[in-house]
């Protein structure tokens, strides 16, 4: 049996990108499209991607012949039919089979020339369609701005697979704000930091919490909470035990057709955030990138374009 991360890898890898016939590109198209929107586990896609590549035949399959075939038990095909959206596995082996017969009988068709690559892309566009529509009130990005602008210092945490998102922030939050600091070690090393963040006055952390989801980010925002700081939070869940502990919860959608997840709209929202951190003192703003640009000038930072 393979492991977690050896099975999301089986069950995102690329294959070529010839064209098929149209017959076959209906059904792919209409499977991805149902298997798409729930967060799948590891094993759970490696049962989408076996769908999607063997429908014909697997739509007639019993469900302890589909566990077999692809290597999970039987619980296992059972929730993943409940997780895309179905009472049980006959009930998804009803559709399945609808998909399949309008195949086989040349039903109505249509192109679908996409890779995995390409539906990898065109899952993180649904997430930035989701971000701009959630932007349609930008109050809460403005609000939330405000106050990050305004502690002195400001933390930035992210730990794991969150260091990248973070040390992003911190590294152009640095340019329009005083006093930054990164925390991107767990433990006693985290705590240190919040505690003595606070003890230098700091009021607000921006903590950013991508999955899998750690204990030890979870454990880090208690101990901000505990002492006296509030927390912003960037991650993919609304709710939760996370979400539970911040005072302010961004949640935006990852990547996850590939075996690692890809952060588009986190990475905006990030953005966005600095955005309203700069508008929130257009003068100090100013004045800090004036400063940073004559340094940069006087230390040749950067290459002549």
């Amino acid at each position: 049996m393979p492991s977690p991360q050896q099975a999301r890898a089986q069950a995102s890898a690329i294959t070529s990108g010839k064209t098929v016939p149209a017959t076959e590109a209906a059904p792919t198209s209409r499977l991805r499209e149902l298997f798409d929107g729930p967060r799948l586990s590891p094993g759970q896609r490696r049962i989408a991607q076996y769908l999607i590549e063997h429908i014909t035949e697997a739509a007639f399959l019993s469900i302890t012949e589909l566990a077999d075939r692809v290597g999970v038990s039987q619980p296992s095909v059972t929730r993943f039919a409940a997780a895309v959206g179905f009472s049980g596995y006959p009930a998804l082996r009803e559709k399945l089979q609808s998909i399949a017969l309008s195949s086989l009988a040349g039903g109505p068709g249509e192109e679908d020339r996409a890779n995995e690559l390409q539906a990898a892309i065109d899952g993180e566009i649904q997430n930035l369609e989701n971000l701009r529509r959630d932007f349609a009130d930008p109050d809460r990005v403005i609000r939330v701005g405000r106050e990050l602008s305004r502690s002195t210092p400001l933390t930035v945490l992210g730990l794991r697979i969150s260091v990248s998102l973070a040390e992003y922030f911190g590294y152009a939050a640095r340019r329009i704000h005083p006093d930054v600091r990164l925390v991107t070690l767990g433990g006693s090393v985290a705590y240190d930091a919040l505690l003595q963040a606070r003890e230098a006055g700091g009021s607000w952390v921006l903590a950013f919490a991508m999955p899998r989801h750690s204990q030890e980010t979870l454990n880090a925002v208690r101990v901000a909470r505990g002492a006296g700081l509030k927390v912003a939070l960037v991650t993919d869940l609304a709710l939760g035990p996370l979400a539970d502990e911040a005072d302010v919860t961004f949640a935006t959608g990852t990547g996850s057709r590939l075996v690692f997840d890809s952060y588009a709209a986190p990475g905006v929202l990030a953005a966005a955030l600095l955005q309203a951190m700069t508008d929130a003192d257009p003068e100090r703003t100013q004045a800090r990138l004036e400063k940073y640009e004559q340094l940069s000038e006087q230390h040749q930072f950067f290459l002549k374009d």
